[in-house]
């Protein structure tokens, strides 16, 4: 929500079931007395800082008291909710910052460096992130020639889940490119239910829509070049795109409700409408967290009641894999810094991941965590793809842009996609507004 933002996650979901506030709330930790590690920590509290609640919360505590049992020390994680820059910004001008911050976006990673506020990682870190984790996200980590952030914790948001059901009935297979998924679609849709259930009324999930349609027709090297404000949005790879997302946005027989009930969904009520009691639709795109939805909100069974293939590739290009996540940070003003940096080379250990990945609702980038740490074989099958895409992946393009483009409901590029939904009609207009949108941004 990866995904990594949790917006883009089923913790979003869950604040929103729990009803719990975006303010900064702390979950305790371990005081390490009983653990069997240095205990060289004992009697220094590390602060950690991040958007995760709910679930996601409680298992990242699984993680903390580990680190408490090996080195004793206290551990307290505060809730940030989505607006991490605003709340860890006050923290510090009223001296009492946090020692780690996870950060889930590359665009506010940069803006924490530019502030200042970051210690670079440690040698350590560097080595071990050298030996388990693709360069792609290292270089995500890096701003300038300094290595800030850790990716502890990622997302696969190239997978498109599926009611085994209801491709049975239709007779269809998981396609594999974009033309057979579209097809598959309205094969489905002749059979009596919808295609697609599209959460519209949650612009970030249009953006995701987006960048793996681009990131598989225009390639890795200009994908990069767009997240970087390098190449225009109006350049003819993005109208391009934006006329591909057309064919399914204009097709009644491929959104359920058309537009203007995509533009009424959200994305609980998406993954809802393929999986809940009552079908509305046979498929639901979005990242691996639809799986931690499926099974905790709508009690169905991944991997039975509930499948994904991979986002097909489009026209001649490859299988896109978009990811997301949340890289651990040391802040200069923490007062128990140093604490904080055991903590990160911790978090870069697989002993950590593997943690973590035993509680479920969690994908690792680090490449030696053990497959059988997963709870189950479609979590497998997702942290695997992830893996093997090595330097093929790229992180989520509207997380990389500044906010006001890319992150903001109601404006920017989530705006203007939910106009498109509406009216997919031109192509070329949306990409002129978007382009309009994004030089503002990228300026300010």
């Amino acid at each position: 929500m990866s995904s990594t933002r949790t917006r883009r996650r089923t913790a979003a979901a869950t604040a929103a079931a729990l009803g719990l506030a975006l303010t900064a709330t702390a979950c305790g930790g371990s005081d390490g007395s009983s653990g069997s590690g240095s205990q060289e920590l004992k009697g220094q509290t590390v602060t950690v800082a991040g958007v995760w609640t709910g679930t996601e919360q409680k298992n990242f505590k699984k993680v903390l008291d580990a680190f408490s049992e090996k080195t004793g020390a206290t551990t307290k994680f505060i809730s940030t909710g989505d607006n991490v820059s605003t709340v860890v910004g006050s923290k510090i001008e009223g001296g009492n910052a946090p020692d780690v911050v996870m950060v889930p976006q590359p665009g506010v990673l940069k803006q924490f460096a530019g502030k200042g506020w970051l210690q670079p990682l440690s040698a350590k870190v560097r080595d071990t992130a050298e030996s388990n984790f693709a360069p792609v996200w290292q270089d995500y980590g890096t701003i300038g020639d300094k290595y800030y952030g850790l990716y502890f914790k990622a997302s696969n948001k190239s997978t498109v889940w599926y009611s085994p059901d209801a491709l049975s009935q239709a007779g269809v297979q998981p396609p594999k490119s974009w033309d057979a998924m579209l097809k598959a679609g309205r094969t489905v849709s002749d059979s009596g239910l919808p295609a697609f259930s599209v959460a519209g009324e949650d612009g970030w999930t249009l953006t995701d829509w987006f960048e793996n349609i681009y990131l598989s027709q225009a390639g890795p090297e200009n994908y990069d070049k767009l997240a970087a404000h390098k190449i225009s949005w109006t350049d003819p790879s993005v109208v391009k795109a934006l006329t591909t997302l057309s064919e399914l946005f204009e097709d009644k027989k491929l959104v359920a409700g058309g537009g203007k009930g995509a533009l009424r969904t959200t994305f609980p009520e998406s993954v809802e409408q393929v999986f809940g009691d009552d079908p509305k639709a046979g498929m639901v795109y979005e990242g691996d967290f639809v799986g931690a939805t499926i099974s905790g909100d709508l009690k169905k069974k991944v991997g039975e009641d509930a499948k994904f293939f991979p986002f097909p590739a489009v026209a001649d290009g490859k299988p896109p894999v978009v990811g997301g996540g949340d890289a651990a940070t040391v802040l200069k003003s923490g007062k128990h810094r140093k604490a904080g940096m055991k903590l990160v080379e911790f978090l870069a250990t697989p002993e950590a991941a593997e943690i973590w990945a035993g509680a479920g609702g969690f994908l690792s980038p680090n490449k030696s965590v053990k497959p059988e740490a997963y709870q189950d074989d479609v979590t497998r099958k997702t942290a695997d793809s992830l893996i093997k895409a090595g330097n093929a992946v790229r992180f989520d393009m509207s997380d990389q842009a500044p906010a006001a483009f890319g992150g903001t409901a109601g404006t920017g590029e989530w705006k203007l996609l939910q106009d498109f939904l509406r009216d997919p009609s031109d192509p070329k207009g949306t990409a002129r507004k978007l382009e309009a949108a994004a030089a503002k941004a990228y300026k300010d």
